[in-house]
């Protein structure tokens, strides 16, 4: 299920490339144990939930990101 959840505190979390330390987005993204991807705004919640989304949308949401 896609959906807002707590996330496990051993997860390896890494910095969106759009995101800068000049005040630019914070968006920060893990792999998550079960395949899903867990995205989070770290300049809001930065310890808050998560948006997650199973494997197979989060291929899909990327490869349709990259033929634009």
């Amino acid at each position: 299920m896609n959906g807002t959840v707590e996330v496990p505190r051993d997860i390896e979390w890494f910095k969106s490339s759009h995101s800068n330390d000049q005040g630019g987005n914070c968006v920060e993204g893990a792999r998550l144990h079960d395949g899903a991807m867990a995205v989070r705004d770290s300049k809001q919640q930065p310890h808050g939930p998560a948006l997650t989304v199973r494997p197979a949308a989060w291929t899909t949401f990327i490869t349709a990101l990259k033929d634009g």
